[in-house]
């Protein structure tokens, strides 16, 4: 039996069990929290994401949400308050590479992989927090604060930003607040977006604000400004903090972002942040996936999709070397492929995502005016859908198997 230990239960962990679990090995996951909780807001999964877990039979009916089919882009600021424009770029994506841009309610992608991994038999252990690994002879050591020890062939790190296994692995590392939050909410969908799901960008005078409806009834919105800085818990915030963000002047935001704002259900608030590239992923029999490895911003909708795309390459990898976890040399073998695959594209897109949020939150009329020409261009623009091209990459436009 080759039992492989899985640290993180977010989206990444039971997606990367359930594809383990096809090709032969016994994955057990192990969670910090406490229970399986409602954490987080959504996750706006795009075609490269969604491909992926379509090769998992049964799972891409299941996935929950809502498919965008356009999106707009307003400016909020006085002095060029208006339609910056809107086109159909989503549905013409859906038709070039056969998945949807679709917004997705977190909690309920992540009740499906975990209930999924729990029919498959995947053990997953709540309350669990990793302390401390141990490689020995052909196998690893997992540690964790109750006392628990469990041993595996080997261990791969799903435990985002914060991540314990990263620490074991390269020491503690800065990891750098980026000067910017987001306060999100999940709203009631307004009558005027039910029949005509799309993705809306505000444009304001030091705030950008977007939402994409994540069902039939609600949508999911988020704020971006520079403030100072906000430890992310995913939780919801208390009432003060609902008033706080109710009572700025973005919630006088027109376009029908005021409603969004007003009739929140729920509000949780956060920053970003940001950790240093690494040059390897791995040592020895262990190693990183997804935000662990490379924490990636929200300005493209790319982290759970890149964390699908770390996964592809190792279940592929996997799959083309077996014998793999027993054997030292091909395991080095497939986590050096793993990270010659992956590591090039994360870093590119994690560049490009952070210039994406530079650019939206920007302060000064003229800085604002400049921006909105941006936004103009790129929403007209008959090569956007060429532009999506290359930011799927290989995975979509050359329709590749698992």
């Amino acid at each position: 039996m080759t039992k492989v230990i899985i640290i993180g239960c977010g989206v990444a962990g039971p997606t990367l069990a359930i594809f383990l679990k096809r090709l032969g090995f016994e994955p057990v996951i192990y969670e910090r929290a406490k229970e399986f909780a409602d954490a987080g807001l959504s996750l706006f999964l795009q075609p490269n994401g969604l491909k992926i877990l379509s090769f998992l039979p049964g799972l891409f009916a299941a996935i929950p949400g809502k498919d965008i089919v356009s999106m707009s882009s307003y400016s909020t600021l006085a002095e060029d308050e208006g339609l910056l424009g809107d086109n159909d770029v989503p549905a013409d994506v859906r038709d070039a590479f056969g998945y949807p841009m679709r917004g997705v309610r977190r909690t309920e992608l992540l009740r499906l992989l975990v209930n999924t991994a729990d029919v498959q038999g995947i053990p997953i252990h709540w309350d669990h927090r990793l302390i401390d690994i141990e490689q020995t002879d052909g196998g690893v050591k997992a540690i964790f604060a109750n006392g628990f020890i469990d041993t595996g062939t080997f261990l791969v790190g799903c435990d985002g930003l914060h991540s314990v296994t990263r620490t074991v692995l390269f020491g503690e590392g800065p990891i750098t607040f980026l000067g910017l939050t987001q306060t999100g909410g999940i709203s009631p969908t307004p009558s005027d977006m039910v029949d005509h799901p799309h993705v809306i960008n505000w444009c304001g005078n030091g705030a950008h604000m977007m939402a994409y409806p994540i069902s039939d009834t609600h949508t999911s919105w988020a704020i971006t400004l520079r403030e100072g800085e906000a430890r992310e818990s995913w939780r919801a915030v208390d009432q003060h903090e609902v008033d706080k963000i109710k009572s700025t002047p973005i919630a006088k935001w027109g376009f029908g972002a005021s409603g969004l704002i007003e009739t929140a259900e729920k509000v949780v608030k956060f920053g970003l942040y940001d950790r240093p590239g690494l040059s390897s992923w791995h040592k020895g029999r262990i190693v990183l996936l997804g935000d662990a490895a490379h924490p990636t911003p929200p300005h493209l909708g790319q982290g759970a999709n890149q964390s699908f795309e770390d996964i592809y390459h190792l279940a592929r990898l996997f799959g083309a070397h077996p014998g793999a976890a027993e054997d030292s040399a091909i395991l080095e073998t497939v986590f050096t492929e793993y990270e010659r695959a992956r590591i090039p594209r994360s870093t590119m897109l994690i560049d490009t995502a952070q210039k994406q949020g530079e650019n939206r939150v920007v302060e000064g009329v003229q800085a604002c005016l400049a921006r909105n020409q941006e936004v103009r261009a790129f929403m007209s623009n008959e090569e956007v859908v060429a532009m999506y091209a290359e930011l799927y990459g290989d995975l979509v436009a050359k329709r590749s198997t698992l």
